[in-house]
């Protein structure tokens, strides 16, 4: 039976530094981890996380990590290498922002409060409060930040963990904008006095299975309702921007930096922008899985063209980075069948993503006058699973209207497909681009995608 380690630190002793929105699978592989390294070393403890859920299944998540005072089994999984496995302890209480409103504000607002951080996903971010009423995070927030301003309580930093470029900025226009749909001056106070660092955040993390939960009990002797299962690999780079002190991540492997756009945009358009490619494409020749994706021999290598050949000279140059090291690592990462991370997962709400990981590619592409070939195959694949049925209703996504719309669209005259802003900003209006996905649209219905992908690699497709 493998080893399993635990927390060595006192977990009724620390003290909540920090609240989370978004105690889903990633956060607990990434955030947690880091300060569960940071309080094993000792020192830290005023640094433990209070999570929120917002949604329905977040009360499921509650109870369950309740039931076992919020403890929970990590492991790392990778094919080529024995798994590791460690119980985390950094979470010390998980909020249901529905059943207690009130107690989600005060958490936020108590002097040891110093941070709220957020992983929500790239479409949870609006700078307006809902029609219906429903409060989101951003609600909660300002809510809070209303409470420490009339206290007289420092204002907590405000850090934002999802994969969106310029996350920091995104946040910030968030809060301000729920902010000024009050009146009065706190939008003002906030602009002046709250720290919204950016980061870059990377680890895979798929969705966990009872084939997990059946590997957690059996191979490590752990009853976990919730464990996580993880890639060996991490990364968390961070803008060392603060309001009221922060914990010492740097000391546990989190790099502190200037500036993170540079990072942040490497990743986002090398490794989440090749997952919507592998995504797509792995769906269509019939894959399940990411690492059955990128190992197909045309589609891996579509995958590595589109790195090289595309989103790596829209990155520029990023300090102690080689982008074609880089881009080597993220293929082999993918490659990590013990992973098993789905297809279904990693296009779930591909409108969002798209938007998020690969426009911003092409806007790059079209305004340098480069090559577009791979960008327009992606943006082709995920309009030809979005109009399948079968893929459609394995996928959910949150722009299903509009996406709908823009299918109906494209049943009629391929190119419009493309012409809704919302989803897809500008890159409609360029002709060049235009074309490139129309004949990537219809190489695949004709030829079917791993044909047309390999016509492409061929430099046949004159696109």
């Amino acid at each position: 039976m493998t080893q399993i380690e635990g927390p060595t630190y006192d977990t009724g002793a620390l003290t909540t530094g920090i609240v989370h929105f978004g105690v889903g699978n990633f956060h607990r592989s990434h955030q947690a981890m880091y300060l569960d390294r940071l309080l094993e070393a000792g020192g830290a403890e005023d640094w433990a996380i209070c999570g929120v859920g917002l949604f329905p299944g977040d009360r499921a998540m509650r109870d369950d990590l309740a039931a076992q005072d919020f403890r929970y089994t990590l492991v790392l999984r990778d094919s080529r290498r024995p798994l590791e496995a460690r119980t985390i302890g950094s979470i010390v209480e998980l909020l249901y922002a529905p059943d207690e409103p009130d107690a989600v504000v005060e958490r936020m607002a108590a002097p040891e409060t110093r941070i709220v951080s957020l992983t929500i996903t790239e479409g949870g971010y609006g700078e307006h409060p809902a029609e219906d009423g429903t409060p989101s995070a951003f609600d909660y927030v300002v809510d809070a930040l209303a409470v420490r301003r009339e206290r007289g309580t420092p204002p907590f930093t405000v850090v934002s963990c999802d994969n969106i470029e310029g996350n920091g900025h995104v946040a910030r226009r968030s809060v301000l904008g729920h902010a000024r749909a009050r009146g009065g001056d706190l939008a003002d106070w906030i602009e002046k006095n709250v720290e919204f660092p950016a980061s870059m955040v990377d680890r895979i993390t798929p969705v966990t299975t009872d084939d997990d939960r059946a590997m957690v009990r059996d191979e490590l002797g752990v009853e976990d309702r919730r464990p996580v299962v993880g890639e060996p690999f991490v990364q968390w780079v961070l803008e060392d921007r603060f309001t009221d002190g922060r914990p010492d991540l740097e000391s546990v492997g989190v790099q502190l930096v200037d500036d993170v756009v540079p990072y942040e945009r490497m990743k986002l358009r090398i490794l989440n922008a090749t997952h919507q490619l592998l995504g797509h494409t792995g769906l269509l020749a019939g894959h399940t899985y990411v690492h059955e994706a990128v190992t197909d021999p045309v589609l891996g290598r579509l995958a590595a063209a589109y790195i090289a050949d595309e989103a790596a000279p829209t990155v520029g140059e990023v300090e102690g980075i080689d982008l074609a090291d880089y881009g080597a690592t993220i293929v082999d990462r993918f490659g990590n069948e013990a992973i098993a991370d789905t297809l279904v997962r990693i296009v779930t709400d591909a409108s969002d993503r798209v938007l998020a990981f690969v426009v911003p590619v092409v806007e790059d592409l079209v305004e340098r006058d480069l090559p577009v070939r791979a960008t327009a195959f992606v943006l082709a694949a995920f309009a030809t699973v979005s109009a399948t049925d079968t893929h459609r209703e394995a996928v959910s996504d949150r722009q299903r209207g509009r996406l709908d719309e823009a299918v109906a669209r494209l049943r009629a005259d391929t190119g419009t497909f493309l012409d809704d802003e919302t989803l897809f900003a500008r890159i409609g209006a360029d002709d060049r681009f235009r074309a490139a996905f129309v004949a990537a649209h219809e190489a695949i219905a004709a030829d079917g995608v791993v044909a047309a992908a390999q016509a492409l690699l061929d430099g046949s497709d004159d696109a």
